[in-house]
């Protein structure tokens, strides 16, 4: 038996144990899913939350801070913060008395307000582009920018990375299969034509992307700094820097997409490697948890912007919905972004984050797992392979959904909460040492058992 068939024994048995004591500890969210259940499919109300290794849905009546609280009256520390939607921690006070105060005055009005021109102002000094547009999520904002750069180029072509993820994109719903592209797997309703303009190649790969770009047929490179959504991928030293070259002198725009990798600092990735893309869309945390996105860009591309407008005949420009940049949003992100995403609760974030990426690390060493750990700033990845992926097809093959269920569905009955898609972990500002002392304790626990050093729930 190999080692890889070892852990799996023990990891079914350890998720049908941790399965009948979860269930035995959540009568409450048990009784509120079944009737749920008769207006929801599955008993949620997106259909991703059933994603969580967990027998039912928790049902959460409180979450503050980095900790969240279900029906049943158990507490969790939690590392997943809503996918990064809470990145900076549930209901930031100064983001909650914003809202409150916004909410008297109006929620929305298709007009701006004061905050209008504070968050610009505020947004152009943290990311390095003067101008800026709002939207709901940022799969509108990816969207809205594909469109842009197909106006302003005159091309249709989009270029994506294996692996990538920008939200609910129909063009980037594509994996590289034997050298060919083709709708990724699971995808619900694929449309036939989706990959048809969309070329993709491995990340990290500079050469691919330069025989991408050579029929001068590419109107955008779409990326994220560092793919984080098929495991955490990072971009080797120069490959960014080399995209951009090589796009610029074939003429093709590019975007980062820092929905995740705004983990890594201040800035961004973009920031913390002072790059300049044409476009940089960012959305989840950007109004501490509110359902927000922005997207900037140059100045050469408003002034492009502008002779697209002035030549289009009048009409819906199919760009834009009628709800984004609303009042209430923008209090909301104004707070956001000028009292919670500081340079203090970085350095805290990133700081406790390099606490737990080497408690794991070691974890790992003294059991001889053959397994590693990835750091992005606040963000850190267990990774089922001994090095780093260094492009999407490594990632998908380190994924282990068994793994990951065991380990996540101990760590739930134990009061700490992680990522469900992935062994994604998230620092907030309000994440405390106790809580990373607690998370690496009990996933060397988990260790022990899944190799066999204990056999017992402790």
């Amino acid at each position: 038996m190999t080692l890889r068939d070892d852990l799996h024994a023990r990891a079914e048995a350890l998720v049908e144990r941790e399965t009948a004591a979860f269930v035995a500890a959540h009568p409450v969210s048990e009784a509120l899913a079944a009737i749920a259940r008769q207006n929801y499919p599955g008993g949620v109300p997106m259909h991703w939350m059933l994603d969580w290794e967990t027998p039912v849905p928790l049902s959460i009546v409180s979450a503050s801070g980095a900790t969240v609280e279900d029906a049943d009256g158990l507490s969790y520390a939690d590392f997943c913060l809503g996918d990064s939607g809470a990145l900076f921690g549930h209901s930031p006070p100064a983001v909650a008395r914003a809202i409150a105060d916004q909410a008297k005055r109006g929620l929305t009005a298709m007009l701006p307000g004061p905050d209008t021109a504070l968050v610009g102002q505020q947004l152009a000094r943290l990311f390095g582009l003067p101008f800026w547009q709002t939207t709901a999520t940022a799969s509108d904002a990816n969207r809205a920018v594909i469109r842009w750069a197909r106006a302003i180029t005159g091309r249709r072509k989009l270029l994506v990375f294996d692996g990538c993820y920008h939200g609910q994109v129909d063009e980037t719903f594509a994996t590289l299969e034997d050298g060919r592209v083709v709708p990724s797997r699971g995808l619900i309703g694929p449309i036939p034509s989706a990959s048809d303009d969309t070329l993709l190649v491995p990340f990290n790969d500079l050469a691919d992307v330069e025989a991408a770009l050579a029929g001068n047929d590419v109107a955008l490179l779409l990326t994220e700094p560092a793919l984080t959504n098929t495991g955490m991928v990072l971009p080797q030293p120069g490959f960014l820097e080399g995209l951009l070259r090589v796009a610029r002198a074939k003429g093709t725009l590019v975007a980062f997409d820092e929905t995740h990798t705004i983990s890594t600092g201040r800035g961004g990735h973009t920031g913390s490697l002072r790059l300049s893309p044409d476009f940089f869309v960012l959305g989840k945390p950007i109004a501490g948890g509110l359902p927000a996105a922005v997207y900037g860009f140059s100045a050469a591309i408003e002034a492009a912007m502008r002779r697209v407008q002035a030549a289009r005949p009048d009409g819906y420009s199919g760009i834009g919905t009628t709800l984004s940049g609303n009042l209430l949003t923008m209090a909301a992100m104004r707070a956001c972004l000028t009292e919670v995403m500081t340079d203090i609760s970085y350095l805290h974030m990133t700081s406790l984050a390099a606490a737990l990426a080497d408690g794991l690390d070691a974890a790992i060493a003294t059991r001889a797992l053959p397994w590693c750990v990835i750091r992005l700033g606040a963000r850190v990845e267990l990774v089922f392979r001994e090095t780093p992926p260094s492009n999407g097809a490594e990632a998908r093959e380190a994924l282990d959904p068994l793994m990951e269920r065991a380990l996540h569905l101990y760590l739930l009955n134990r009061g700490v909460i992680v990522t469900p898609f992935h062994n994604m972990m998230l620092v907030s500002p309000a994440t405390s040492g106790l809580d990373v002392e607690r998370l690496v304790t009990l996933m060397g626990e988990a260790f022990d058992i899944l190799t066999g050093r204990a056999g017992g729930m402790p």
